[in-house]
């Protein structure tokens, strides 16, 4: 066997085994800090591969449903309640759409990536326009994944992933104002970000995959944070994908290659807790936890793509051992 080859092995056999007891096997001497959740309902009703999911004022849940290429409706008790959507590139129809987000009248916006744009529907899924994502300057197609939209200045942040930038909007004429971001790895930097989120004062939090953390960008869109770092610690991340904040404004951060969400403080940028499972008091595991949300009653919604679900909880707010 090449030398490199086995050295490689050997070290990514190591990091797992530092991060199953990190996150699964510690003993209790080396237990950390929990903020327990207590599992409701799953929405599983025929979804397949599902990346993202957001939640209306009155607890409508809408799950992108990417390879059925439609956006499945739910009610607030897990009930399906319809869905919107096909496959295609005509107004409705989607190819192979990965984020979502609501604006503050329950307009639905989808990231549809296949098609380079972002649609904008009513809450029952009746098409109002669509947002073209231009190209970069060396002519690359944009890859939106993900939308938010800060309804106090009209505008529409959108993540074009495959060319490193943040695009943003102005939601009024519903043209491109600026980008933020280029490829790399320093302060408004990014390489392949992913889904994002938008706190109470409109700070940006961008989950950057292959640099491995989220980068905080405040309204005006300069730099203000890092949070978390590849590695094998606790605040560390193998694969982040998605992101959300909670009441408190405590950050959460899926890992779907380890199958964790991490929680840190939103002032600090540190690590705070990992969610866990308020029957077992133990960190808990998720398959393939990519897309987060949480409504304003402290629901975590936890899409987990192979699966082909949504899980939700209800967060407790117990953190446990240090």
């Amino acid at each position: 066997m090449n030398l490199s080859l086995s050295i490689c092995r050997r070290f990514c056999a190591l990091s797992l085994l530092l991060l199953l007891l990190l996150f699964g096997m510690a003993p209790p001497a080396t237990a950390i800090r929990l903020v327990t959740v207590k599992h409701l309902f799953d929405l599983a009703d025929q979804l397949r591969q599902p990346s993202d999911v957001a939640v209306s004022a009155d607890g409508r849940i809408y799950v992108v449903d990417g390879v059925n290429n439609r956006i499945r409706m739910f009610d607030a008790q897990g009930r399906p309640a319809g869905s919107f959507g096909k496959t295609g590139s005509g107004r409705g129809a989607f190819a192979f759409p990965l984020g979502i987000a609501l604006d503050g009248a329950g307009r639905v916006y989808v990231a549809d990536s296949g098609n380079h744009r972002i649609q904008i529907f009513t809450p029952r899924g009746g098409f109002v326009a669509a947002i073209d994502a231009p190209p970069s300057e060396k002519g690359k197609p944009a890859d939106p994944t993900d939308v938010a939209v800060d309804d106090r200045r009209r505008r529409c942040y959108v993540v074009d992933n495959d060319n490193h930038r943040i695009l943003v909007y102005d939601l009024n004429t519903r043209r491109l104002k600026t980008t933020y971001g280029k490829p790399g790895t320093g302060k408004r930097n990014f390489r392949y970000p992913f889904l994002m989120a938008l706190d109470r004062e409109q700070y940006l939090y961008i989950v950057d995959v292959i640099n491995t953390r989220v980068q905080v960008l405040n309204p005006k869109g300069l730099f203000v944070s890092f949070i978390g770092g590849w590695g094998v610690e606790k605040g560390e991340f193998f694969r982040p994908k998605g992101v959300a904040i909670d009441r408190d404004n405590r950050v959460y951060v899926s890992d779907s290659y380890m199958g964790v969400i991490q929680v840190f403080d939103s002032a600090t940028s540190e690590f705070y807790a990992a969610v866990g499972d308020a029957e077992k008091t133990a960190v808990k595991k998720f398959k393939t936890p990519v897309g987060l949300f949480i409504d304003h009653r402290n629901r975590l919604y936890v899409v987990e793509m192979f699966a082909d679900r949504v899980g939700v909880y209800q967060i407790e707010d117990t953190p446990g051992r240090n």
